[in-house]
């Protein structure tokens, strides 16, 4: 049925090969599943000096005319064509989008570059997609050139667009000058298209001149369309699409995340042997130099480290939580002043928080497998894959109820012996702590704990229901374009 359906997936992350977070995880695992239903589908993505050309086997394809190079791999362990494109000018750098002191100034110059060169791409592999899926503001500028350059050459009609907006919070806001560098007609630069207070904005360009419009849930979908909170001045923008506007909760590669054959963990377990998740439990905090008390729980947290995702609220709350029986791992890495705060408590609470500051795959993935609970305090969430992952891991989520987090967990009844983990609403230090303490009560009954850990590890959140809504969206989107 999807046969012939051709599709180019366009990010400026993805994993495995360069990843800031969620972005990456889904461009990397997304296309597998698409894939898997039939698609004729096609990966490009800057060439960042962090890429190693050895590792990854990328091959030289061709020189660009815009300056620099394609190459070519295949994402690993699929068919499915990874393209890269190599412009040391632009991606040559330590990080994706600049350093802990900020943005790199030429970031609107690197995505315009990006945006355009996607063109060229097309042509040099002799691939017209029915649907280009944009991810993102690196991307916005996409449908744009699209509508202008299908204007004059044949080859670029019909391709429709879906953009997928991953995290409202980061716009690719710059001056109005940027208008100059992206060539473009100033009669563009109106409140209804790419102006933005005066400023230049790509993330609004993706959300006006795509075909179709997809976030990461539906609870955030609505969210980011009803609140200036949560819509972060492009709400308006978002209401006017309304109907155009799909919430597709993401999924997770149980090939990749599975307690049963993750290659990470000291020891695999599933849902009949249980028991071995104390084991890898024993041997993370023993790896990490903390103390292992079998009455004691394990509170991971696997997260980038800034305001978004509730590092203030719980460092405030960590007076308070320093009076429970509980031990916290902390992974990630974000703003200068949390990796500070952050580190100075771990040195004061040895024996009961690690903080380590980096990204480190197979440790997250031992924190996954060897934590009780999973904590994700966010301020908002479009959709959170840690209490995903978790659920599969046997790990309990405690988060706050927002975007994806109220799609996907439901607050534990005890009584009943329904939900999937711990929720609060008020985004407050003390609606935290008061939620870890509910955990901390259920955990001390081992017979309901056991019964709520299988319970989640019998959901579904694999990538297949996901990946044929976004089909039925391409499909209505080449309709669209059609019309």
């Amino acid at each position: 049925m999807n046969e012939n359906f051709k599709i180019l997936f366009v990010s400026s992350e993805v994993a495995p090969y360069v990843s800031t977070g969620g972005l990456a995880y889904v461009a990397g695992t997304l296309p597998k599943a698409l894939f898997n239903l039939g698609c004729d589908i096609k990966i490009v993505l800057p060439k960042y000096k962090s890429i190693d050309d050895k590792k990854f086997g990328l091959s030289y394809v061709c020189e660009l005319d815009k300056g620099g190079l394609l190459k070519v791999s295949n994402l690993p362990n699929t068919n499915i064509n990874v393209y890269f494109i190599q412009n040391d000018k632009y991606y040559n750098r330590d990080g994706l989008y600049g350093t802990h002191d900020g943005d790199y100034p030429d970031n609107n110059e690197r995505f315009i570059y990006f945006c355009k060169v996607i063109f060229e791409v097309l042509k040099k592999i002799n691939f017209k997609p029915d649907c280009i899926h944009l991810n993102d503001w690196q991307c916005g500028l996409i449908p744009v050139y699209l509508r202008l350059i299908s204007e004059k050459d044949d080859f670029y009609k019909n391709i429709s667009t879906v953009f997928t907006i991953h995290n409202l919070a980061y716009q690719g806001i710059f001056s109005k000058e940027t208008m100059e560098l992206a060539q473009l007609p100033w009669n563009l630069f109106t409140f209804d298209k790419l102006e933005f207070w005066g400023m230049f904005n790509f993330m609004k360009a993706g959300l006006v001149f795509s075909d179709l419009i997809t976030t990461v849930s539906e609870t955030y979908s609505k969210e980011i369309q009803n609140s200036h909170e949560f819509g972060m001045g492009l709400e308006g923008v978002l209401k006017e699409r309304s109907k155009d506007i799909y919430g597709i909760i993401n999924g997770i590669d149980y090939d990749e995340w599975n307690p049963a054959l993750d290659k990470s963990l000291p020891i695999n377990y599933n849902i009949t042997s249980i028991s071995k998740k104390l084991e890898v439990k024993k041997y993370l905090l023993n790896e990490l130099n903390m103390p292992f008390d079998v009455n004691t729980p394990v509170i991971g947290m696997v997260s980038r480290l800034d305001e978004q995702k509730g590092i203030d609220i719980f460092v405030s709350a960590i007076d308070d939580l320093m009076r429970l029986n509980v031990q916290f791992i902390i992974l990630g890495n974000g703003e200068r002043k949390y990796h500070e705060l952050l580190k100075m408590l771990s040195e004061k609470y040895p024996d009961r928080i690690s903080v380590n500051l980096r990204f480190d795959d197979k440790l997250a993935h031992k924190i996954y497998a060897g934590s009780d609970f999973t904590l994700m305090p966010s301020k908002f969430e479009p959709c959170g894959l840690a209490q995903l992952i978790s659920f599969k891991y046997g790990t309990v989520p405690i988060v706050r109820a927002t975007g994806g987090l109220i799609d996907t967990v439901k607050n534990f009844n005890a009584n009943e012996g329904t939900g999937s983990g711990f929720t609060f609403t008020d985004y407050s230090a003390k609606a935290l702590v008061d939620s870890i303490r509910r955990a901390l009560e259920v955990y001390k009954n081992k017979k309901v704990f056991a019964k709520l850990i299988i319970n989640n590890m019998k959901l579904d959140f694999s990538w297949k229901s996901s990946a044929e809504k976004y089909i039925e969206v391409y499909k209505r989107a080449v309709s669209k374009e059609s019309n």
